[in-house]
């Protein structure tokens, strides 16, 4: 009762900081949605075109930027060609980077011909339905400023209709559940979704009626995802992190309270 606080919170930083810096290999069993995100991926044929939506800014990053990566190296490792574009003006300069980073592990991925980030585009749902009519019409330009008619991973799949699977990589409005509505149902692709933890519970219900056949929630599902691939990314370093200082809080509220009634027993 009389240990100064001061002490806790040290304590906590360090075991925030000790996983950042040394990971822990955690047992992580990966979930049914998890698994059948992977499987989803990996039933892509080589050589197909994957419409990727990172809809996410950099106060989600630390959940959805892993599962981004994570994403774009099955893709790329699978030989699939990635279209990335974004209805969130701050996802764009994130996921520009997050692709690049891992190209870079392809030697053989070519810009505009394996893989493209078409920018952001406003409008919301309309550009989604607009994807329907053709993707260069929705995306007129790559971010880079390039004619994406000029480019020979678009002149592939020309419209929505062409895409083998679509990737939604969302954090709220406009997400997973209007890529849904407006692609899914018009142009019959397959649709998996990585989204925040706090969204997922929403999302169940599509996974359960098959219209999603894939779905990652939250760092943990970031997590369990590079397990699968055998990938040593980001969401394993948090969610050592993230574990250890949960059980240090539930060890003070349990302390606290053995503590509390100590002292009222003792009065």
């Amino acid at each position: 009762m009389k240990l100064d606080r001061r002490w806790l919170y040290l304590v906590l930083a360090l075991l925030v900081a000790l996983p950042l810096l040394a990971p822990p290999r955690l047992p992580l069993a990966a979930s049914p949605p998890t698994r059948a995100y992977r499987d989803a991926i990996a039933r892509v044929p080589h050589g197909a075109t994957v419409l990727v939506a990172c809809d996410f800014d950099p106060a989600s990053a630390a959940e959805l930027a892993p599962m981004a990566r994570a994403t774009f190296h099955q893709l790329l490792a699978g030989g699939c060609h990635v279209v990335v574009v974004s209805l969130w003006s701050g996802g764009a300069p994130l996921a520009d980077r997050l692709l690049r980073e891992e190209a870079a592990a392809f030697p053989g991925a070519r810009d505009g011909v394996d893989y493209v980030n078409l920018g952001y585009q406003a409008g919301n749902e309309a550009v989604m339905a607009r994807l329907a009519g053709g993707i260069a019409t929705a995306f007129p330009a790559d971010h880079a400023g390039r004619p994406s008619r000029d480019l020979p991973i678009v002149a592939r799949a020309r419209t929505a209709r062409d895409v083998a699977l679509l990737v939604c990589l969302s954090a709220g409005w406009p997400g997973a559940r209007e890529w849904l509505q407006q692609v899914q149902g018009r142009a019959g692709i397959p649709v998996i979704a990585g989204v925040t933890g706090t969204s997922a519970p929403d999302l169940t219900p599509y996974l359960a009626s098959g219209q999603l056949r894939g779905l990652l929630g939250g760092m943990s599902g970031a997590a369990e995802y590079e397990q699968l691939l055998g990938v040593a990314g980001p969401a394993a370093r948090g969610m050592g992190a993230q574990s250890l200082a949960h059980a240090f809080v539930v060890l003070c509220i349990v302390g606290g309270s053995l503590a509390g009634l100590g002292r009222r027993r003792a009065a």
